[in-house]
């Protein structure tokens, strides 16, 4: 279809919070790096580097961490297969971009999502750029499927919507995985463990203990849960389940299934439900459920009743209080009435970790236990400690 955007101009880093994207003058020809995350940037049917990054040019703002151009850097003459975005992609700082239409950019560093300013790209060029990156996961994007999600190599997720369900424009959000491997010591550093001593969360994995780790979208919930299955056993088979495989653990015994969804003809779908019942066939030591977000929490909870200790999952909840109604909603996705799911977590479940983001920060903010009320129904106690 297309294989450069030469007509999509690359953005170059800001001088300022507020200032133009200006390129420094080089006395020469840039160093040109053939560089970028480990299995490149590419996806099915890709055929070339995804961008260009100039040795003596940071896409980083001032402040920021700069990108290590051996780690997240672009390649080649051509522009890159993320276009105009190619900049940000690279840098190693950032988590997640998001196009808004034409001339919409945000860009998320760990501080939250700041707007960037960017050349002007027709909104003809957006939905370019759109269509090849979903082509580049092996799915097609069109007015029939309008909204599409996708995983290129290495874990970046791509979602795009075009109009008219988007009334401005064609929408991107790009979700870059970490390229290092953060640990407890890591997270420790940052203040992470500031409310919460780091040596009681020790103790729970020592205990292995049944653990769900929630918390508002960007909290780190991810992140938490690879460095504490990092301190398991190195013997323990520990196998995780994820709609779309982000978890990257320092562990030797360490293996993923990821869902997969139907092709164009239906076919095909392998769920979270049947991959939760397919991992139990691998006799893990430590059962981890990426996300739980439908139906597979009752295979989860099923599984970790019956003698899977030290088993693991997240869960998008924007405070500890509200943990007990988003695992009833889940259950009664799954048929499971409130009685029932609420006797199997208090017996599966033994600790919940609540994580908060705060003045740009993240850390984990509380440690709860689940209980029953007289009446039977689940409810959330704050607790002191691991």
């Amino acid at each position: 279809m297309f294989d450069r955007f030469d007509s999509l101009p690359a953005p170059s880093g800001p001088t300022g919070p507020d200032g133009p994207f200006e390129r420094t003058p080089s006395p020469g020809p840039p160093e040109r790096f053939v560089v970028g995350r480990p299995g490149g940037f590419r996806g099915r049917g890709a055929a070339h580097s995804v961008g260009v990054l100039d040795s003596d040019v940071s896409p980083s703002s001032g402040g920021h961490r700069s990108v290590d151009p051996m780690r997240r850097g672009i390649a080649g003459e051509e522009l890159s297969d993320f276009g105009p975005l190619g900049p940000f992609v690279s840098d190693a700082a950032v988590t997640d971009v998001f196009v808004n239409g034409p001339g919409g950019v945000w860009v998320d560093r760990g501080r939250g999502a700041e707007r960037e300013r960017m050349p002007t790209v027709a909104e003809s060029q957006l939905r370019e750029l759109a269509v090849r990156l979903i082509a580049l996961g092996g799915r097609h994007i069109d007015e029939a499927t309008p909204c599409v999600d996708v995983r290129l190599h290495d874990g970046i997720r791509v979602h795009a919507v075009l109009p008219p369900i988007s009334t401005g424009g064609t929408l991107l959000s790009i979700r870059l995985p970490r390229l290092e491997r953060l640990g407890l010591g890591d997270l420790d550093a940052t203040g992470f463990f500031s409310l919460v001593p780091l040596d009681a969360i020790d103790r729970l994995v020592a205990r292995r203990e049944n653990l769900l780790i929630t918390g508002a979208a960007g909290t780190g919930k991810t992140t938490l849960l690879a460095a504490l299955l990092a301190r398991a056993a190195p013997a323990d088979r520990i196998i995780a389940i994820e709609d779309v495989a982000e978890l990257r653990v320092a562990h030797p015994h360490f293996v993923s299934l990821e869902s997969r969804q139907a092709n164009l003809e239906g076919a095909g779908q392998l769920g979270l439900e049947r991959l939760v019942r397919e991992a139990l066939r691998m006799r893990p030591d430590r059962l981890v459920l990426g996300e739980c977000r439908g139906g597979e929490i009752r295979e989860l909870l099923a599984a970790l009743n019956t003698g899977h200790d030290g088993g693991a999952g997240t869960l998008h909840a924007n405070s500890l209080e509200d943990v007990p109604a988003r695992l009833e909603a889940l259950g009664a996705l799954a048929g499971m009435s409130e009685t029932a799911i609420a006797r199997q977590t208090v017996s599966a479940i033994g600790t919940v970790l609540h994580l908060e983001r705060a003045a740009g920060s993240r850390r984990l903010a509380q440690i709860g236990r689940f209980e029953l009320d007289p009446r039977g129904r689940l409810i959330m106690v704050e607790a002191a400690g691991g």
